[in-house]
C-alpha cells in the first residue's frame, strides 16, 4: 500500500497542468515557427538586397575600372606620342651635334694652313720680312678660325647638356608610361574579374587606404607635369637646333670670307712682288749693266788716252832735256824753250785731269758694281718671297682648303 499523500505535493502533474504544459509547448512551437518564418522572410530580403547591392556595386566598380583603364590608356597614348617626339627630337639634336663636331674638325685644316703660311713666310729675307697685308690677313684669319672653334666648342657643350635633359625627360616619360602600362594591365584584369572566376581569394586588410596613394587629381597632374616638362625641353631642343644652323652658317661664312680676303691679299702681294722683280731685272739688265759697260769703256778710253799722251810727254821732256846741253850763249830762252815748257805743263795738267777722271770713273764703276750686287741680292730676296707665297702658300690654300659644305659639317 502506498503512503498517504494528504498535505504533500505529489510528483505527478494534474490535468490542468498537463493541459497548460501542452499548450505552452504548442504555443512555443508555433511562436518559434512564426519567428522562423519572419526571420526567413527577413533573411530572404537581406539576401536579395545583398545580391542586388553586390551586383550593382560590382557592376559600378567594373565600370569605374573600365573608365580608369580608358583614362590610363589615354594618358599612355599621349605619353607614347611625346616619347616618340622626344626620341625623334633627340636624334635630330644628336645629328646636329655630329654636324658641329664635323665643322669643328673641318676648321682644323684652314687653321693649320694659316699657321703653316705664317711659319713659311717667316723665311722671307731682308726687307721682305715685313708685316704686310698678307700677314695681317693671316692673323685675322687665325683669329676668326679660333673664335669659330671656341664658339663651336661651347655649342657642343650646350648640345650635350640639352641631350642629357632630353634623355632625362624621355626616361621620366618612359617610367611613367611603364607604370601606366602595368597599372592598365592590373586594372584590365580587375575589370574582367567576376564572382564566378577562380582567380580570386581573400586578402585581409586591403580595404584600408595606403598612405602613399595619390589622388586622381595628383595622378593626372603628375603625368601632365611630366609631359609639360618634356615639351618644354623638346621646344628648347628645337630652338637649339635652329641656333646651331645659324651658328654653323655664320661661322662657315665668316671663315670662308676671311680666307677669301687672305687669298686676295696673297694674289695682290705676289703681283706686287713680281712687278718689283721685273723692275729689278730691268734695272739690272738695262740701266746698271749699260752703265757699267759705259763706265768700263770710259775707263778703257781714259787709260788709252793716258797711254797716248805718254809719248808726246816723253818727246817734249826729251827736247827740253836735250836743249839743256846747248853750249853757252846758245842756252837761250827762245820761243821754242817756252813752247816746250808750256807743252809739258799742258800735258801734265791733262794727265793729272785724266787720272782724276779715271779715279772718279773707277769709283763710279765700283759703286755701280756694288749697286748691281745689292740689286741682285734684292732680286734673290724677291724671288724667294715669290716662291714662298706663290709656290708654297697659295697652292696649299687652293688644294687643301675645305669647301663651304665641309665647314658646315656635311
Amino acid at each position: 500500500m502506498g503512503m498517504p499523500t494528504v498535505g504533500y505535493r505529489s510528483a505527478k502533474f494534474n490535468p490542468m497542468e498537463w493541459q497548460e504544459g501542452n499548450y505552452a509547448r504548442f504555443y512555443q512551437s508555433f511562436a518559434g515557427r512564426n519567428e522562423l518564418g519572419q526571420l526567413q522572410t527577413d533573411i530572404n530580403a537581406i539576401v536579395k538586397e545583398t545580391k542586388d547591392k553586390t551586383s550593382q556595386m560590382q557592376a559600378m566598380n567594373t565600370k569605374r575600372l573600365v573608365d580608369r583603364v580608358r583614362d590610363i590608356d589615354g594618358w599612355k597614348r599621349e605619353l607614347h606620342s611625346i616619347i616618340k617626339d622626344m626620341t625623334e627630337e633627340t636624334e635630330l639634336l644628336f645629328s646636329q651635334k655630329n654636324r658641329v663636331e664635323a665643322a669643328l674638325r673641318a676648321l682644323e685644316i684652314p687653321h693649320h694652313i694659316a699657321l703653316d703660311n705664317l711659319n713659311c713666310r717667316q723665311k722671307r729675307q731682308g726687307i721682305d720680312l715685313v708685316q704686310d697685308d698678307v700677314e695681317l690677313a693671316l692673323l685675322k684669319e687665325i683669329e676668326t678660325i679660333s673664335g669659330a672653334e671656341e664658339l663651336l666648342r661651347r655649342t657642343t657643350q650646350e648640345v650635350e647638356i640639352q641631350l642629357k635633359r632630353n634623355r632625362d625627360q624621355k626616361q621620366n616619360l618612359e617610367f611613367d608610361w611603364s607604370d601606366k602600362k602595368e597599372s592598365k594591365e592590373l586594372d584590365e584584369f580587375c575589370a574582367r574579374l567576376r564572382s564566378e572566376h577562380t582567380s580570386k581569394q581573400y586578402y585581409h586588410g586591403t580595404a584600408r587606404l595606403q598612405e602613399i596613394q595619390s589622388t586622381p587629381e595628383s595622378w593626372a597632374q603628375f603625368t601632365h607635369d611630366n609631359i609639360e616638362r618634356a615639351e618644354q625641353e623638346r621646344l628648347a631642343s628645337i630652338q637649339l637646333r635652329k641656333l646651331i644652323d645659324s651658328i654653323i652658317h655664320d661661322v662657315s661664312s665668316d671663315v670662308k670670307r676671311q680666307c677669301g680676303v687672305t687669298d686676295d691679299s696673297f694674289r695682290r702681294r705676289v703681283a706686287q712682288l713680281e712687278g718689283c722683280k721685273n723692275q729689278l731685272e730691268d734695272e739690272i739688265n738695262k740701266v746698271v749693266c749699260d752703265s757699267i759697260d759705259d763706265a768700263e769703256k770710259t775707263i778703257s778710253g781714259l787709260k788709252g788716252m793716258l797711254k797716248d799722251i805718254e809719248e808726246p810727254m816723253k818727246v817734249a821732256q826729251t827736247r827740253l832735256h836735250n836743249r839743256e846741253f846747248r853750249p853757252r850763249v846758245e842756252l837761250c830762252r827762245d820761243p821754242a824753250q817756252f813752247g816746250l815748257i808750256e807743252e809739258v805743263k799742258e800735258l801734265s795738267t791733262s794727265n793729272d785731269e785724266l787720272y782724276r777722271k779715271l779715279e772718279e770713273t773707277e769709283n763710279y764703276l765700283k759703286l755701280l758694281q756694288d749697286q748691281r750686287i745689292a740689286l741682285e741680292k734684292d732680286l734673290m730676296i724677291k724671288k724667294n718671297s715669290i716662291f714662298i707665297d706663290k709656290e708654297k702658300c697659295m697652292p696649299r690654300r687652293a688644294t687643301r682648303a675645305p669647301s663651304i659644305s665641309k665647314l658646315q659639317g656635311y
